[in-house]
């Protein structure tokens, strides 16, 4: 038996590739142009779509391009997270609906994340009455058009009593049919700069927690992260609070006149679409949790009982981290659709990008830019779900070695 070997290089060339014969029998020949021809169609079907909007445009003399952004908008609007007033540009008051949109979708997303994890391992629960309510509640609400839903929770909150009569189920806190008054602090640059470093602590911690895991890898002894974590999210932020003279002034709502003054206030619209959405798509994160849970195999909670660990640890330990697999890639669908269904806030008077853009493009006539700027808004936050969650997807994924 001869001892020589081949050469690699040889090995993995692969059979020399044939040059193209100008030949429709040629399969490769008739590949490129096929797609030549299906870029070419689609892309006169663009330039006609587009040189005829021009042409139209053109004949109804309507002003094309986006210098109408630096225009005074006049244009109210009743709640936003930066200084806004009708002097403002259109640009300004876009950028407000765009915040709009993020404070729903952000909050959104976490309360529906948690509201429906509870909800799909209450479900699996061995007590006949929870996990019946908790099919229940997915089937019913589910079942309902989230407009409906909507529509619903406003209608509810729009019935309740006025301010003068507002219910107080919590000293400070008032609900009435003008939304929710919260105590809150009267906020100064301290609590900015706290905040500040509450968000450097977190980066600290996690990558303090990186940094021991991978010693506990390399000499098998666990340490604990808390203590460090404590000290950056906790004390970090009180010691840069104290330094700056420790302000803290409580800002509790109270009745005066017709309304209440003080405190943070949650618009009726604000509440009744963040309930509508978390709600509704609860029911679907539930469904996907409970899936996530039962597709860990039945072994693995024989094995963890049987070392004596208890059922929530066994949870909470072993069976969603493996679930989290299964859990991830359906759950970014769920939070692209509650982005997508916020813009059903216009059916209940919340002023988003959709509702703000719609009265701009009414004003000033730019259909076009007004749509196109409405698509680029949800094209980019969605781009961006899909890409933290694909990221995430992959950090949790099982590696073969």
């Amino acid at each position: 038996m001869s001892s020589s070997t081949a050469d690699p290089r040889l090995a993995s060339a692969g059979p020399p590739r044939r040059p193209i014969r100008l030949s429709w029998s040629d399969e490769r020949l008739r590949a490129i142009v096929w797609q030549i021809l299906v870029v070419g169609i689609v892309g006169s079907i663009v330039w006609w779509l587009w040189s005829n909007t021009v042409h139209n445009l053109e004949v109804r003399r309507i002003a094309t391009g986006f210098g109408f952004l630096q225009r005074e908008a006049g244009l109210p609007i009743g709640e936003s997270l930066i200084d806004y007033d009708p002097t403002h540009s259109y640009l300004r008051a876009l950028t407000v609906g765009v915040l709009n949109t993020l404070k729903v979708a952000v909050v959104g997303v976490i309360l529906a994340t948690i509201l429906g994890t509870l909800i799909g391992i209450a479900k699996l629960s061995k007590n006949w009455l929870v996990s019946k309510l908790a099919s229940f509640y997915i089937e019913v609400i589910r079942d309902l058009p989230l407009l409906l839903q909507l529509l619903f929770w406003y209608t509810i909150l729009q019935g309740l009593p006025g301010p003068r009569q507002a219910l107080n189920p919590v000293d400070g806190v008032f609900l009435s049919n003008r939304g929710m008054k919260l105590p809150w602090i009267e906020w100064l640059p301290a609590h900015n700069w706290a905040l500040l470093a509450m968000v450097a602590g977190a980066v600290g911690t996690w990558a303090y927690a990186r940094a021991m895991r991978a010693k506990q890898y390399a000499d098998g002894q666990p340490r604990k992260i808390w203590p460090a974590g404590l000290a950056l999210m906790v004390g970090l932020p009180l010691v840069v609070w104290a330094a700056h003279g420790a302000p803290f002034t409580p800002d509790i709502p109270a009745l005066r006149g017709f309304n209440f003054r003080g405190g943070i206030s949650i618009s009726p619209e604000y509440f009744a679409l963040l309930l509508g959405l978390v709600t509704y798509t609860a029911g679907f994160i539930a469904e996907i949790v409970r899936a996530g849970i039962q597709a860990v195999n039945q072994g693995q909670w024989e094995a963890a009982e049987a070392l004596g660990m208890r059922r929530a640890e066994i949870l909470k330990r072993i069976v969603l981290p493996q679930a989290l697999r299964v859990i991830v890639p359906p759950m970014t669908s769920q939070y692209l659709n509650l982005t997508k269904n916020s813009s059903l806030a216009v059916a209940i008077g919340y002023q988003d990008i959709v509702s703000i853009a719609n009265t701009t493009l009414n004003q000033t006539g730019q259909a076009i830019e007004g749509i196109a700027i409405i698509m680029l808004v949800y094209l980019s936050i969605s781009l961006s779900i899909s890409l933290f969650m694909n990221w995430y997807n992959a950090r949790i994924a099982l590696v073969e070695r």
